[in-house]
């Protein structure tokens, strides 16, 4: 039975397209704001989502179901989304579905053509879903998603190869953008668990006060704004593998709870006594000193311990370079091609941004290319006369967020998408690091 999301403030239109759904044989689940409509999609399998772009009283600028739009479309990329909006704000609907939604209907709906547009919907990706399959038949694991020809990264592989058939716990290393999320759903992929839960908690992007809450969960009225039961991470992840990135932004509590967990494997939601006992394999992820840290006093050694059974370090895309082109191709697989003046200048770049910023480079020279060959204007490279022949050393992490944020005139969005960070994360390392773009303009 495929399974709806239904996002919007008025508790009769939740009602009524409840009922709606129900009558055709769809499991329905509610949200009332931005907030329970991430939490919902995070924690369970969502197979649609109908949204409306109002969550607050007296708001109608629709930006507010633009922003869940946006938040929804990084946690469930391939779930269709149906925007459902008052005739004033069709001008928004249009631009989000040009961004990516499945549809727009106007409020009120037609019941009938609402369940049509679903069913379509579903039927699309479920057809996607079939032909990915097929394509993938007779594969073995989930290696052969992995570009890999660098002897760094193979060794890597093999690596997580051996650790996935085990319960340990393991710490990925490594700068932002290199595929620490990658490696971690390897593991999961290629464990007994791969048929249980892969919960994702990004804890960069989550504030503080709400870390413990979004772990372990929180009893109705435990905290402002809990108007209802929340269940947490693990709660959800039972069973299955729970992936905490950039795990150096956890709260001493919050680190202190998690500790508990990984040694007894029981915890107890905000706001309960109750104790809760789950089977859950934690792997982590940073891209910070955590030692440092724990010199800092800001990070517990036992926790460190526990989490870093094996470490699996991604060493930088400059460091392997053996992978740049076959990912490059990759990335442009099927319509476009790499001349071979291009391919050389791309293997001699210093990749900060790692590989997603070579993702984004391809992406961006695709659009400027007016052929299927793609040459070196196109990626916007430095010839070879201009390249350093010394290596290149990686920057320390505050110069190089200076620098990145300098490069795109302090517009967040852009620095965020090549360092590979959530806004709020590189929000809070600019807090950290004290940066300000008077610096920059000084």
């Amino acid at each position: 039975m495929k399974r709806v999301l239904v996002v919007d403030d008025n508790p009769d239109i939740l009602d009524a397209l409840d009922l709606l759904l129900s009558l055709h044989d769809y499991q329905v689940s509610t949200a009332n704001t931005v907030k329970d409509a991430v939490i919902t999609a995070s924690n369970q399998r969502i197979d649609l989502i109908i949204q409306d772009m109002n969550f607050s009283q007296g708001t109608t600028s629709g930006d507010e179901g633009k922003s869940l739009f946006y938040q929804l479309k990084e946690i469930v990329p391939n779930t269709p989304i149906i925007i459902i909006t008052a005739w004033s704000q069709l001008e928004t609907a249009i631009e989000l579905v040009k961004a990516g939604a499945a549809d727009y209907l106007p409020k009120p709906w037609d019941d009938a053509k609402l369940l049509d547009t679903i069913a379509a919907h579903l039927t699309k990706t479920s057809k996607q879903d079939q032909a990915l399959k097929a394509e993938k038949a007779g594969k073995t694991t989930s290696s052969d998603t992995f570009i890999v020809e660098s002897q760094p990264m193979k060794q890597l592989l093999a690596m997580a190869q051996r650790v996935a058939n085990s319960d340990i716990s393991v710490l990925i290393t490594g700068a932002n953008g290199s595929g620490k999320e990658r490696i971690a759903d390897y593991i999961h992929q290629n464990s007994p668990r791969n048929n249980n839960p892969f919960i994702k908690v990004n804890m960069g992007a989550l504030a503080s006060e709400l870390m413990e809450a979004e772990l372990f969960g929180a009893e109705k009225g435990a905290y402002t704004g809990a108007n209802s039961k929340r269940i947490g991470r693990f709660e959800a992840a039972h069973g299955g593998t729970l992936f905490l990135d950039e795990i150096g932004n956890l709260t001493l509590t919050g680190q202190m709870k998690l500790l508990r967990v990984l040694q007894t494997g029981q915890f107890e939601r905000v706001g309960s006594s109750e104790t809760i006992s789950v089977d859950v394999r934690v792997i982590s992820a940073t891209n910070s000193d955590l030692i440092q840290a724990i010199n800092e006093k800001i990070f517990r050694e036992d926790l460190y311990y526990r989490l870093n059974v094996v470490e699996l370090h991604l060493p930088p895309l400059a460091s392997r370079r053996d992978d740049i082109i076959p990912l490059a191709n990759h990335f442009t697989a099927g319509s476009h091609q790499i001349s071979d003046e291009t391919a050389q200048l791309l293997t001699q770049q210093p990749w900060p941004g790692n590989v997603r910023e070579l993702e984004n480079q391809c992406q961006r020279a695709m659009v400027l290319c007016s052929g299927n060959i793609l040459l070196p204007e196109h990626f916007m490279l430095t010839s070879p006369s201009k390249i350093p022949t010394a290596p290149i050393e990686q920057p320390d992490d505050k110069a190089h967020l200076k620098s990145v944020l300098d490069k795109h005139q302090w517009i967040i969005a852009r620095a965020a998408s090549e360092l590979g960070l959530s806004r709020q994360a590189l929000y809070r390392r600019i807090e950290k690091y004290q940066l300000s773009q008077e610096q920059a303009n000084s």
